[in-house]
């Protein structure tokens, strides 16, 4: 469509306006004002600086559209680009600060004391706290009492002491501690023991950045504003992806913000690396170390084998053979410092092992009764002592040597687990339940009731999550603190046969469990659906373990007599990879 002339003129305007904020310059010349261009063509003028300013006044901004310039012009003003910010906040209208706050800023880092406290009494009424002023004056006052004593003015720095500093009255734990620094010999003496910059810029921005807390953001933006939102709104995709498995650096400088943040699948543990045959039956239990350098694996074949972690390729290799568990081994557990090892064997069983794993010597064989059934252990934090028990209504706490310490009569245990106050047991009992029991002043208490028999049951590194295998019900996630339920996990298939699932990858994120359909299912800890279904295993899979200290490993044990050994995919096409290794949801 044609345009008519007035129109015409209209866009010869924004023309000139663009090319003047793009930095250009007309063909017939022009003058630069105030970053606007007036430029004359054949004595006409083109866009005056008032006619350009009468154009932006029809675009009134939003409080956003205000906060997002000041956040900008903040984060340029700490670059030193210091004639953007004001070209910045002339074309915008806004202002970056309060007037007041800009002098304050300015005072506090040429260390114009007096003037700052003074400016101070301009900011009273623009703060919401009236204590504000007392610490701010503080503050102040404790910098202008170091800067003297650097600079070897001890009188001054006591005449601050006593006579400005003492008088607010406020935090006098920290001027006596400050009082203590006139002994300082030097100033490097100073610097150290006070864990202070020294006189300068540096120790002067981080004072305004403590400063700058009491005042509202209306009068002086929180420090580096636009970097805090940033890095939240990166923490925030890395927690909302479901495959994120690593640990990001806080600072920006390592990630885009060009782009989200996406973690493909293919970097997740859902392609089999390796698949362990050494065993010659059913394959029970599993478990890496607790520095992540060793798996041990219990099997019907009355075995027990330690496989070394390659730390480069993350293959493993047999490191030694256990031998003589005539029931077979149901369960491991390493001690805290990964230099011993128990195995429990199945209900029948009325014996435990405690091997040492570098020797391969078997320091303890425990057996306190032969009516006993000893299929579960769990560590004392300190590595001295052990619980054990079994449903036969014995519950024992023992030493290295096998010695029995305490013993908690009629509680029929299918799973233990000691807390990390070294005090408290939590055993899953044939009532459906979790108890606690205090060995020290015989006490119990309940934690947890179920409405189906809790077959197995471990605990997050923080003691505060229990992850419970459920007969009929499959994956529960109960939070131990608040005595709640917090999920139901979906997809597996549980009957009474009992299957140990574990947390694991960075930060725990993550929950695997082996299913009664061959399966190996993942979640992530704050999703029920699965994120996804590993096939290979061809019978139940019995139990799961993912390596503590690398995220992207993880092991699982069958009855199929084998073991398999997960972990990223290969450099590979993803969809080949799916296909291959599992279904995804």
């Amino acid at each position: 469509m044609q345009s008519n002339g007035a129109g015409q003129g209209q866009d010869s305007e924004l023309s000139c306006l663009n090319s003047a904020q793009n930095g250009e310059s007309s063909s017939a010349g022009g003058t630069h004002f105030n970053g606007l261009l007036v430029s004359t063509n054949n004595g006409n003028s083109v866009a005056s600086g008032s006619e350009v300013g009468s154009m932006k006044k029809k675009k009134r901004l939003s409080q956003s559209e205000e906060d997002v310039i000041r956040l900008i012009g903040q984060h340029l003003h700490g670059l030193g680009l210091n004639q953007t910010v004001d070209l910045l906040m002339q074309e915008s209208g806004c202002r970056l600060e309060h007037t007041s706050a800009t002098k304050f800023r300015n005072n506090v880092m040429e260390g114009e004391w007096e003037k700052a406290e003074n400016d101070l009494n301009e900011l009273r009424a623009l703060m919401h706290s009236p204590n504000a002023i007392v610490r701010m004056k503080f503050l102040l006052l404790q910098q202008k009492y170091l800067e003297y004593l650097e600079d070897g003015k001890v009188l001054e720095a006591l005449q601050v002491l006593r006579g400005e500093l003492t008088p607010l009255k406020y935090n006098t734990d920290r001027i006596h501690v400050l009082s203590g620094y006139l002994m300082c010999s030097h100033a490097e003496d100073l610097r150290a023991k006070a864990e202070w910059d020294g006189k300068g810029a540096n120790s002067r921005c981080r004072l305004l950045d403590k400063l700058q807390t009491y005042l509202p953001p209306s009068v002086m933006l929180p420090p580096r504003r636009l970097q805090t939102l940033l890095r939240q709104a990166v923490e925030l995709q890395r927690d909302r992806c479901l495959y994120h498995n690593t640990k990001l650096d806080s600072s920006l400088d390592s990630v885009s913000l060009l782009l989200d943040h996406v973690c493909s699948r293919s970097q997740f543990p859902c392609y089999t690396q390796q698949i362990l045959t050494e065993h010659c039956n059913e394959v029970w239990f599993c478990k890496f170390s607790n520095n992540g350098t060793k798996l041990a694996t219990g099997s019907k074949d009355t075995t027990v084998i330690i496989w070394q972690v390659d730390p480069e390729s993350h293959q493993l290799k047999l490191l030694r053979t256990l031998e003589g568990h005539a029931y077979g081994v149901s369960y491991l557990a390493w001690s805290p410092d990964d230099a011993y090892l128990i195995a429990c064997g199945p209900d029948d069983c009325s014996e435990l092992w405690l091997w040492n794993v570098q020797t391969g010597e078997l320091r303890t064989k425990m057996s306190q009764s032969h009516e006993d059934s000893l299929t579960s252990v769990a560590w004392n934090p300190d590595g001295k002592r052990f619980v054990t028990g079994g449903q036969r209504g014995q519950f024992y706490q023992c030493d290295l040597d096998g010695n029995l310490l305490d013993s908690w009569e009629g509680v029929r245990v299918q799973c233990l687990w000691c807390v990390g106050d070294g005090r408290t047991v939590l055993a899953s009992d044939t009532h459906q339940r979790i108890r606690g029991y205090n060995f020290e002043d015989l006490t119990d208490r309940n934690i947890v009731q179920e409405d189906h028999p809790i077959m197995s049951f471990t605990v997050s590194k923080n003691g505060r999550l229990a992850l419970l295998n459920v007969a009929t019900q499959g994956v529960h996630l109960w939070d131990l603190q608040d005595r709640v339920l917090v999920r139901k996990y979906q997809g597996v298939t549980q009957g009474f046969y009992t299957i140990h699932s574990c947390f694991g990858g960075h930060n725990e994120d993550f929950i695997a469990s082996g299913s009664e359909d061959h399966k190996v299912y993942i979640w992530h800890r704050r999703s029920e659906l699965p994120i996804a279904e590993l096939t290979g295993h061809t019978r139940t899979v019995n139990c799961v373990s993912w390596n503590p200290a690398i995220p992207g490993l993880m092991a699982s044990a069958s009855d199929d007599g084998t073991v398999r050994v997960w972990g990223p995919a290969p450099f590979l096409d993803t969809q080949v990879v799916d296909g291959l290794n599992g279904k995804y949801r």
